[in-house]
């Protein structure tokens, strides 16, 4: 850890236990510890006939400061991510030290507004509905935070968010250049309700503004426009989105593509089976005059995408056709604190053009997964995934010639509060 990093902690702990003494609110601090082990044979690229396994074992450490009065929140959270073995000081004799692995993963505030909201500042997640277009990503052992203004409230039984974020990559006297592959202006308006507690419904509108190129100014808006619910009912579990995007691409080509998505699954006693569809447009003519591709944007790809994580960046890894993903699962909960669950998934291009195979099918993803809570504060969780590719899939990924493959993972999470103020 450099000294400078270690410095933004001392201040951050600084700042937040002052509070404590301060004030008569509400103030705790909570950790979080997750390493992972994983076996790579085949994740993210498949295997080849010529490559070797890796294994590797990352770890994510996070302590929150979390500080609540009537009228102001605050939340400071520093996050070191490292890999196992990575530092860039060491000798023979020992280990020394590396490069910044320290963040801050957030840090904002929020103020009341009168008597019906609040106003949120700064670096915070953004998580809505079932994360199709904006996630916590928390696969990733750094996670997704977003700096963003976030107005919270709460009208006649409505939850009312809207949201705004402009990206600079440095403090300049002139000029508003970005880059492309990334999202200049993140805007949104969701509006929320639950109905009997059977029924959750929401509206999601999103303004995500990229730059045509990383030298020019132009910024051109993508708009997302859908609904999501789900219902709840006994034993019965429906959830369903929908969204269709329009406006402009990067290059100011008109879009219009859509997103559906649906699941439903009953329980049985301790077993609970489930069926799901994913269907994201795409381009039947990539250089045509309308784009057809739809963008998840900041939304969960390794939750919805299969587990080997090959369907990452929807435009590259399916060159443009979009993707089909039929799957089935079933849980079983041998108890409160073990469940095991298996999930099978059929991908597909939703559509085949000038630079994909003619041949849709793609191939089949299963994942098998067991967890264990052994504590309130601690988890165990164990995955095992492999992939039978389609011709199609290899051509696609550019892999003629492969093997068998194949991924497992092994991770346990901690999580735990170190210190809570009691209420005065």
């Amino acid at each position: 850890m450099k000294q400078k990093d270690f410095k933004l902690f001392l201040i951050t702990a600084t700042i937040s236990l002052s509070i404590v003494f301060e004030t008569q609110a509400q103030f705790r601090i909570d950790a979080q510890y997750r390493p992972r082990f994983e076996y790579r044979d085949g994740y993210r690229k498949l295997a080849t006939s010529s490559s070797i396994p890796s294994v590797i074992i990352s770890q994510r450490t996070r302590l929150s400061f979390s500080y609540q009065s009537e009228k102001l929140k605050l939340k400071f959270t520093p996050q070191d991510v490292r890999v196992w073995g990575d530092e860039q000081l060491a000798s023979s004799t020992g280990v020394y030290g590396d490069n910044a692995s320290l963040d801050l993963f957030e840090a904002y505030a929020e103020i009341k507004i009168g008597n019906f909201g609040w106003i949120s500042v700064g670096r915070q997640q953004l998580v809505y509905d079932h994360q199709r277009l904006l996630s916590a990503r928390n696969w990733n052992q750094n996670g997704l935070a977003y700096d963003a203004v976030v107005f919270k409230l709460s009208v006649s039984q409505w939850n009312i968010h809207a949201g705004s974020s402009w990206n600079s990559l440095e403090a300049t006297l002139s000029d508003n250049l970005y880059l492309p592959t990334r999202i200049k202006s993140l805007n949104f308006i969701w509006l929320n309700r639950k109905f009997n507690n059977k029924l959750n419904f929401s509206f999601l509108h999103i303004a995500s503004g990229v730059t045509e190129t990383d030298s020019t100014n132009i910024l051109h808006f993508r708009q997302t426009t859908g609904i999501y619910a789900d219902y709840k009912s006994n034993n019965l579990k429906l959830r369903g989105n929908a969204y269709y995007q329009y406006g402009k691409n990067k290059s100011g080509t008109n879009i219009s593509a859509f997103l559906i998505d649906t699941d439903i699954a009953y329980k049985i006693d301790k077993l609970t089976p489930g069926l799901g569809l994913s269907y994201l447009s795409g381009n039947k003519n990539p250089e045509g005059t309308t784009d057809n591709l739809f963008d998840v944007l900041y939304g969960a790809r390794h939750r919805y995408f299969g587990h080997m994580d090959y369907f990452r960046d929807i435009a590259k890894h399916t060159k443009e056709g979009g993707l089909v993903d039929f799957y089935a699962y079933l849980e079983y909960k041998f108890s409160k604190t073990l469940s095991l669950t298996n999930i099978g998934h059929y991908f597909q291009l939703a559509q085949t053009n000038v630079l994909t195979p003619n041949n849709k099918n793609l191939g089949y993803e299963n994942e098998l997964m067991l967890k264990y809570k052994f504590k309130d504060w601690g988890s165990i969780k164990s995955g095992y995934v492999f992939y039978l590719p389609t011709e199609s899939f290899k051509t696609i990924q550019g892999i003629p010639n492969g093997k068998f493959s194949q991924f497992f993972y092994l991770e346990l999470t901690i999580k735990s509060t170190l210190f809570k103020q009691k209420s005065i």
